[in-house]
């Protein structure tokens, strides 16, 4: 049942990030034969607590035994959620209210909190791409999904960036309460009604690369090299290992295979292209190792589930040539 729902703040909160869980949770749309939330907004840190916007803070009546009757607990984002400790009272909260079946939904960085109160481990997790690296490194028992926009692993969920927590708390409403009345919601937020956990996030530029002691000069190879066809015989072979030695080190050290890894470079050039450029699909295709833009078109859609060309549409307008 989706009815009790709050707020956990720390010090250095976003706004942006705590009125996404606002709107969707904390407006009463009765009047409109929609759910009224019990909603709350909670200090875990004190009556009052700063933002990232200067001047700006927040204040709130309610503590943290407020959690104990949730039936859902989120946690926006944050300013350095990735360096700073919580409080333990906040951690063993949490961890009491996973045991009892309390949902809990962080919005970007606020998947730290969770990690740190050991509620990503043996768990698909979904982070903003900036902060990946950093949630892998800290906790390496999580499994870390860099490129989506939310992952539902019940009662744990997980969200990237900004807009991907709307889409993540619309999933919770639609899964509860059915798609008419996310439907609605969404409608009033003017945002789409749905989009798919997996779909993935618009990613900037390549995520960086943890040490890759044994294959890093391999990889720096492969990143400049992304318009040939290579084989892991002929990887292995610039490695100076045996294919199946080759296999394993890349995936120690990278986290996954060659083939991935490389397919994974080729779209994040091919999306650098596309909103830098105003080169042909036929161009983009060649110079990105798929060889034809049907081929682009086909790993484009299947690794981001959309097409080259809406994709270019987004970045650079409709009036964009294909």
């Amino acid at each position: 049942m989706l009815q009790n729902v709050v707020a956990v703040l720390l010090d250095g909160v976003h706004p942006f990030e705590l009125g996404v869980v606002c709107e969707v949770f904390g407006v009463d749309r009765r009047d409109e034969g929609l759910p009224v939330y019990d909603f709350a907004v909670v200090s875990a840190e004190g009556p009052s607590l700063g933002t990232h916007v200067g001047g700006l803070s927040v204040s709130t009546p309610y503590g943290l035994e407020r959690l104990e009757e949730a039936d859902l607990i989120t946690l926006p984002a944050g300013s350095g959620y990735h360096l700073r400790e919580y409080p333990p009272e906040l951690l063993d909260a949490l961890r009491r209210a996973v045991a009892r079946g309390t949902r809990v939904l962080s919005v970007c960085s606020g998947v730290f909190v969770l990690g740190a109160a050991g509620l990503l481990d043996g768990r698909r997790c979904a982070v903003h791409w900036h902060h990946a690296e950093a949630l892998t490194r800290q906790y390496p028992r999580a499994v870390v999904e860099p490129d989506v926009l939310y992952v539902d692993e019940d009662p744990v969920i997980t969200s990237a960036g900004t807009a991907a927590g709307i889409d993540a708390c619309l999933h919770l409403v639609r899964k509860e309460q059915g798609p008419e009345v996310a439907n609605r919601i969404a409608r009033r937020m003017v945002v789409p009604p749905h989009r798919d956990g997996g779909q993935a996030q618009y990613i900037e530029r390549p995520l960086p690369r943890s040490s890759c002691d044994t294959v890093g000069e391999v990889l720096a190879w492969m990143e400049a090299h992304l318009d040939q066809e290579v084989t892991v015989e002929q990887l292995a072979a610039r490695a100076h290992m045996a294919p199946r030695t080759f296999a394993r080190r890349f995936q120690q050290e990278t986290g996954t295979t060659p083939y991935r890894w490389l397919l994974r470079q080729r779209v994040l050039l091919a999306q650098h292209l596309l909103e830098a450029t105003d080169e042909t699909m036929d161009a983009i295709a060649w110079r990105t190792g798929f060889g034809t833009a049907g081929a682009l078109r086909h790993q484009f859609v299947r690794s981001l589930g959309t097409t080259p060309n809406a994709y270019r549409r987004t970045f650079r307008g409709p009036q964009a040539v294909a």
